[in-house]
C-alpha cells in the first residue's frame, strides 16, 4: 500500500538530522512508503560533494559540515523551512530531475497563494524571485531513495549567506518570505508545504499503479 508520512522533526543539528536520514534509506528501498521531514536547523554551513573552497568567504564562528548532497555550499539557520523528502523514486514513478522539479514547483505553488511570484531556473536548482535566491535544492540518492531535499528561507538571519558564494555562486542574492510580505508562521508554512508535495506524490503514485494495470 503505498503511504507519504510527514514527519515534524522540529529544530535540531543537521548532524542528528543527517545520520537519521542515512539509517532510513534501507528500510525504505524498494518499497512504497515515502517520508516528508519537516526541519530547522541550528545555525550551520553545509558544504555538498562538489564543494569548492573558494566558495568559503569567511565563516566565522558558524560550523562547517561537510554534506553527502550535491551542490556546493549553503547555510541553514532558524527561520528556514526545509523538507527532507525519503522517497523510493521509481515506486512514485520519478527521476532525479522529476523529483528537483517536484520540490520547486510545491515551493513556487505555496509562495503563490501567498502573493509571491516565483520561478525556477533550468540552469540552477532552486526557487527564484526575480533574480534572487529564496529557496534552494540539494538531493542524494542511494539504492534508488532520495534523501536531503528543499530549504525555504521564511523569517531568518540572512547574513551568514554573506559569508559564502551560495550555491557557489559569487554575487547571489538571497531573500525572504519575510522580506516580501512580512512576518509568516513557520509551522503553517511547513505544513501547507509537506501537505501540497504528500498530496502530488499519492498522485504520481496512483497514475504508475493505473498506467501498469493497463
Amino acid at each position: 500500500m503505498t503511504e507519504v508520512i510527514i514527519i515534524d522533526r522540529g529544530l535540531e543539528t543537521y548532524e542528528r538530522t543527517h545520520r537519521a536520514m542515512r539509517d532510513r534509506i534501507e528500510p525504505l528501498k524498494g518499497g512504497e512508503r515515502a517520508e516528508i521531514w519537516c526541519v530547522q536547523h541550528h545555525k550551520v554551513f553545509t558544504q555538498g560533494q562538489a564543494g569548492k573552497i573558494e566558495h568559503l568567504l569567511d565563516l566565522g564562528d558558524i560550523p562547517l559540515v561537510q554534506s553527502d548532497r550535491g551542490g556546493q555550499v549553503t547555510y541553514h539557520g532558524p527561520g528556514q523551512v526545509i523538507l527532507y523528502t525519503l522517497i523510493p523514486l521509481r515506486n512514485f514513478g520519478l527521476s532525479i530531475r522529476g523529483l528537483v522539479s517536484l520540490l520547486e514547483n510545491t515551493v513556487i505553488s505555496i509562495l503563490a497563494i501567498h502573493g509571491i511570484s516565483a520561478k525556477a531556473h533550468s540552469k540552477s536548482p532552486g526557487v527564484y524571485v526575480g533574480e534572487k535566491k529564496i529557496a534552494s535544492v540539494g538531493l542524494r540518492i542511494r539504492h534508488g531513495v532520495s534523501f536531503h531535499g528543499i530549504a525555504v528561507n521564511v523569517n531568518m538571519d540572512l547574513e551568514p549567506f554573506s559569508r559564502i558564494n551560495p550555491c557557489g555562486y559569487p554575487g547571489l542574492k538571497v531573500l525572504q518570505m519575510s522580506d516580501l510580505i512580512g512576518e509568516t508562521r513557520l509551522d503553517e508554512l511547513a505544513k501547507d508545504l509537506s501537505r501540497y508535495l504528500k498530496q502530488e506524490l499519492l498522485a504520481l503514485a496512483s497514475h504508475r499503479m493505473t498506467s501498469k494495470a493497463q
